[in-house]
């Protein structure tokens, strides 16, 4: 709106003003270092802008020279001008808002058709223009950023409450799960952007999933806590029966039920953790007063097994010295006199009685296999064979002999190739019984 026009003022004369041709951005020059060049005073002092439709009354001026009065007016659009380029520069440094450079520059372009100023309109509304159609721009692209963040957005929160559902559904592992499905509670609370419609069906997803995974984890711990006060009832069961057979002097029975006891305390399960330990230590108590007993007996023992095991380590130093290859008859007889011996010293410490015995073993291993030898090589079946074949030989050789007479060379030949087959098979009898 022009300033101060004074009624019945000269109507203003055209002046063609150049301007920026459209699409292009020119700078906006200054108004104060010529202001005559885009507007002038008349001799009323009514100041004049010029535009592109010709001059336009801006106000008048009455304070002073008309140049002073120019000057004063292109100062105006000099700070007209400035704040325009402000805002682009904000707009360009990504400092400023698009929405509120937009709405300014709007506002402000509006405004040139009635700006009390002096200068380069033209311009200065083709730097608008750009402004307008930067903020436009930045504003879509802001807005597409921020629905390819709330499409991200979503598709996380949809990750996590998926991943939280199948938590719910199959894990067992309750500690691990359940400091997972709190970190996924910390992540979610980070997530922004997405609209509130979409965020709550995700959150009831999740909260859904978190109410079902605890409502599990409390079913399982609850009958945890059954199955531990069973184990706690049958291990004190184990426990008053190891204490009932402390004072049994049945060794080899009762040892053999103390274990069948701990295969029992090991399939009962785990008692209640403040109570585990307690019963633990009861029943490796009894054990335990078992075993030192049985173990002192055994020692005992032992020390009076120590003479029979010396009196056996001189009867097997006088066995091992028989010879059955030399005398198998003689062999065993003195074979026998040791045995008998043998059993009449009684019993041995029970860590030697695997060698001692291993010993006189191999001794009666020795004399078996002399005695089987000789069995072998008299064996009167092998025998048998040996002059079957030999008899064999005989008629095949006799036959040759008899055909060779007669002048058959035919089966002459045929008779000395069969006695020679019987012969191979003889020989092999023969060595088989004199290898025995």
């Amino acid at each position: 709106m022009a300033d101060e026009i004074t009624p019945g003022a000269p109507a203003p004369h055209k002046m063609p003003l150049p301007h920026a041709p459209a699409g292009q951005d020119r700078p906006v020059p200054p108004a104060e270092p010529n202001p005559s060049r885009w507007g002038r005073v008349d001799d009323e002092g009514n100041v004049y802008v010029r535009t592109a439709d010709g001059e336009r009354a801006v106000g008048v001026w009455q304070a002073g020279t008309p140049d002073e009065g120019l000057l004063h007016y292109a100062r105006r659009f000099d700070d007209l001008r400035t704040e325009v380029e402000l805002l682009a520069t904000r707009l360009s440094s990504g400092a400023g808002d698009p929405k509120q450079a937009l709405t300014t520059a709007t506002q402000l372009r509006g405004g040139l058709a009635e700006a009390a100023v002096v200068g380069d309109l033209a311009a200065l509304g083709s730097r608008l223009d750009r402004i307008v159609e930067k903020a436009e721009g930045a504003l879509a692209n802001a807005k597409q950023e921020r629905e390819v963040a709330r499409s991200a957005a979503i598709g996380r929160k949809q990750a996590l409450a998926e991943e939280a559902e199948q938590i719910a559904a199959e894990s067992t592992q309750w500690k691990v799960a359940g400091d997972r499905l709190r970190a996924i509670l910390d992540e979610w609370k980070t997530i922004k952007g997405v609209d509130r419609k979409t965020d709550d069906e995700l959150w009831k997803r999740f909260s859904k999933a978190r109410e079902a995974f605890n409502r599990r984890r409390g079913s399982h711990f609850a009958e945890l806590d059954k199955q531990r006060a069973v184990a706690k009832s049958r291990k004190e069961e184990l426990i008053g029966e190891a204490e009932s057979l402390v004072d049994s002097d049945d060794w080899g029975p009762t040892a053999g039920r103390y274990k069948d006891l701990m295969a029992e305390w090991k399939a009962a399960g785990r008692a209640p953790k403040e109570t585990d330990d307690a019963l633990w230590q009861r029943f490796r108590a009894a054990q335990d007063k078992f075993f030192a007993r049985r173990s002192a007996v055994f020692s005992e023992r032992d020390a009076e097994f120590a003479t029979n095991a010396t009196q056996k380590e001189e009867l097997l130093t006088e066995a091992e010295k028989i010879d059955p290859a030399a005398n198998l008859d003689a062999a065993k007889a003195h074979l026998r006199r040791i045995q008998e011996q043998w059993d009449e010293i009684g019993k041995v410490p029970r860590e030697r009685i695997r060698e001692l015995d291993g010993r006189l073993k191999a001794v009666q291993d020795r004399i078996r296999e002399v005695e089987d030898n000789r069995w072998r090589r008299t064996d009167p079946e092998a025998q048998a064979r040996v002059e079957q074949f030999r008899e064999r030989v005989h008629q095949f050789e006799t036959q040759a002999e008899k055909a060779r007479a007669a002048g058959d060379d035919r089966r002459a030949k045929k008779a000395e190739e069969q006695a020679a087959q019987w012969r191979e098979w003889m020989e092999a009898a023969e060595r088989a019984v004199a290898d025995r």
